[in-house]
């Protein structure tokens, strides 16, 4: 089951021409070559053909409300880093339920986009009755070798296929059922044991997902409680800002002055043991690596591991879940600034701003670019680190890292002369342990699924 590559054939008949319908672009009548002749179409492992009842609906923004017992899953849920959901803010969104229409998600569903980001997929951990897709996505009428298809789906042979045969150009690319025409290699020798090899991997990978998730609000939850339940008696009493305060931060621009942000503030700076910044405690914060030609020269990048090549973690590769799903390489004759064990990547602008990743066993020649701040401390403490990162990815959780932001052009971003901004809670020893403990499955999680 090889590599597939794209050829342009030499000539292109007419009779090629009407079945595109006219289409005159290249990308269309490129052919996917793949030395394995043996495949079934994604189409073949459906127990039946797809119908309307399998598509989303959409309920239309004016049923778009604050809070609600009945939600609409967006495209956005369905990442390609990710086997499982992503259920957050931003990709589910809470509905009258009155346009709600009951979609009978079931634990093991398989639910693919046709729009947008074309062709992701995942498979639902559990059974979600009060959720319902948007018209974008197909849950797909799958039983048998379900695990060997969403495997291959996710798998570049998959990804390949569907954007050659999607036009390109639009501001959104719309699959239609073309997904449907992908080919599936299979086993040419011993398939039923190779197709269970591959489905025993695949389910292995969701269940370390899972695993993540429930360590991930298990982090989330031991914070808050520490938090709440170890307050001083003092109470809190919002007050508009002075000018003493406007002249201190030294921003208008900003939701710092506001009733949520001053609230749970309170709620850091009043623990019982008090708080700190990160220089109090001797800490440095740099931007990461100026990978622009400028300043470091030509470089060559690559996707796959080269001898010699640094290995670059790039905040579109942070997950959620403070995980690196993924490495970048990049190969360059200079001496680039590295991580060293224990220090902590956060995304400082971007789509990724606010997530976070720390480094708490050895690694060898990885880099980190401009996009993101590299917090470190000259004395190394593992457990002080994690709990640091972990409280970041905790204010990205609860929004609170975005009221100290500086907002411009729609993005966040935060220098590193602001990080000071950031107040920690000072947790005793022993929670930082227990958050050391829940950590451990995050961080020895850089790169954990990858099937090829």
């Amino acid at each position: 089951m090889s590599n597939t590559y794209r050829k342009i054939p030499n000539s292109i008949s007419f009779n090629s021409i009407i079945e595109k319908d006219f289409t005159l672009s290249s990308s269309q009548y490129m052919d996917l070559i793949m030395p394995n002749k043996n495949f079934l179409y994604v189409k073949d492992f459906l127990k039946r053909g797809l119908q309307r009842k399998d598509l989303g609906v959409e309920v239309g923004s004016l049923n778009y409300i604050g809070q609600s017992t009945h939600y609409f899953i967006r495209t956005k849920a369905l990442q390609a880093h990710s086997f499982l959901p992503e259920i957050t803010n931003e990709t589910t969104l809470p509905i009258m339920p009155n346009s709600f229409i009951e979609m009978n998600l079931k634990q093991g569903d398989l639910l693919i986009s046709k729009d947008s980001n074309i062709g992701e997929v995942i498979i639902l951990d559990k059974d979600y009755p009060n959720y319902m897709l948007s018209g974008a996505i197909y849950k797909l009428p799958v039983i048998k070798n379900k695990y060997y298809l969403l495997a291959f789906i996710k798998h570049n042979i998959f990804r390949e296929q569907l954007d050659s045969m999607v036009p390109k150009g639009a501001t959104i690319r719309h699959a239609k059922t073309m997904f449907l025409d992908c080919k599936i290699p299979m086993p040419n020798k011993d398939e039923e044991n190779v197709i269970k090899f591959v489905e025993v991997l695949t389910q292995a990978i969701i269940n370390k997902e899972k695993l993540i998730k429930e360590r991930h609000k298990a982090i989330l939850k031991a914070i808050e409680t520490e938090l709440l339940e170890n307050q001083k008696p003092n109470q809190f009493s919002f007050e508009l800002p002075r000018f003493n305060e406007l002249e201190e931060v030294g921003r208008i621009d900003t939701a710092r002055y506001s009733p949520d942000y001053k609230k749970y503030e309170h709620l850091i700076q009043n623990y019982k043991d008090g708080f700190f910044k990160l220089s109090q405690l001797g800490y440095t914060v740099n931007r990461g690596q100026n990978l622009q030609i400028s300043n470091i020269g030509e470089s060559f990048y690559s996707n796959s591991n080269i001898n010699g090549f640094y290995k670059l973690a790039v905040s579109s590769n942070f997950s959620e879940y403070s995980t690196l799903e993924k490495f970048n390489y990049l190969g360059n004759p200079g001496s680039l600034k590295k991580i060293a064990k224990g220090e902590i990547i956060f995304s400082a602008r971007g789509a990724q701003f606010g997530r976070v990743v720390v480094f708490p066993e050895n690694i060898e020649n990885t880099i980190t670019n401009i996009d993101s701040l590299v917090i470190k401390n000259d004395v190394a403490n593992i457990e002080q680190n994690i709990f640091i990162a972990m409280f970041l990815n905790n204010l990205r959780w609860n929004k609170h890292i975005y009221k100290i932001a500086i907002t411009g052009s729609g993005a966040n971003s935060l220098t590193q002369y602001q990080s000071d901004d950031i107040n920690f809670p000072n947790f005793e020893e022993k929670n930082k342990k227990k958050l050391l403990y829940f950590t451990t499955m995050l961080t020895s999680s850089t790169n954990p699924k990858r099937l090829h």
